[in-house]
């Protein structure tokens, strides 16, 4: 379902990243598919779509596409069984529909890696500038010109292959978790709220919200931590947000 509103292509306001970027829309509801893509089309895009999980899935493999929007209610392959399978793939961003304003799904995708998400119904100006706002950040791709090495404690990240390690165990990290965590680890000792790291991780135009912050900690700190359970690297700051602590390898060792 969507609410139809006038909207002026963002080409026209000069506000578009990437005239030929390429969106591959997995939703089975054939008329809203088809005004989707009639819109994004108008925006620059060149649109790719699928009715069903199995076919997007496929689809997204072969067509790197730099942005997914993936509806949830799906035939054959649920969207969060699409989104589970391409988070263990690759970092392409997702942006996922939800039929309901429950925040179940929301929450759920989100610890799945989707990047956002849109709750039908959904007026067509929302999601435009959501497919804007993920475009852009995606877009912002680090240079070897400003590659430092981080160390705090056991944790060690070369910011210009991102690459990160746990001692001497590499860490597998999606392009959003390591972003975070060389965020906390450059500002180690300083508590860090989550509209700080919203803007400087996600960007200032993300339209999500902080539960986005919380749902990439806790799955950081599976990565990261000896025990995810008692974090002894990222900290709570109650009130406030996280802070990154860099422990003796001694404390380390005895969690």
């Amino acid at each position: 379902m969507l609410k139809t509103e006038a909207v002026t292509p963002a080409t026209r306001a000069g506000q578009h990243p990437t005239l030929m970027s390429t969106i591959l829309l997995v939703e089975d509801d054939p008329t809203l598919s088809e005004m989707l893509s009639y819109n994004l089309e108008r925006e620059g895009y060149r649109v790719l779509v699928a009715e069903d999980g199995v076919v997007g899935l496929e689809q997204a493999r072969r067509e790197q596409p730099d942005l997914i929007i993936l509806d949830i209610m799906l035939p054959r392959l649920d969207g969060f069984s699409v989104c589970r399978i391409l988070r263990q793939e690759s970092d392409i961003p997702i942006l996922m529909l939800t039929a309901r304003q429950d925040e179940v799904d929301r929450i759920a995708g989100l610890e799945l890696g989707a990047d956002d998400y849109v709750s039908k119904p959904f007026s067509l100006g929302e999601l435009l500038a959501r497919v804007r706002a993920i475009l852009r950040r995606s877009e912002r791709q680090p240079t070897n010109n400003n590659r430092e090495v981080l160390e705090a404690g056991a944790v060690r990240i070369d910011t210009g292959s991102r690459r990160a390690w746990r001692s001497a165990n590499e860490l597998s990290l999606s392009q959003k978790e390591f972003d975070l965590l060389t965020c906390l680890v450059r500002n180690r000792g300083m508590a860090l709220s989550r509209d700080v790291l919203l803007e400087r991780v996600w960007g200032y135009d993300f339209l999500g919200d902080s539960r986005t912050v919380d749902v990439h900690v806790r799955w950081l700190r599976e990565k990261v931590e000896p025990d995810p359970g008692r974090p002894i690297y990222i900290q709570t700051v109650r009130g406030v947000g996280y802070r990154f602590e860099a422990p003796s390898l001694e404390r380390e060792h005895t969690v």
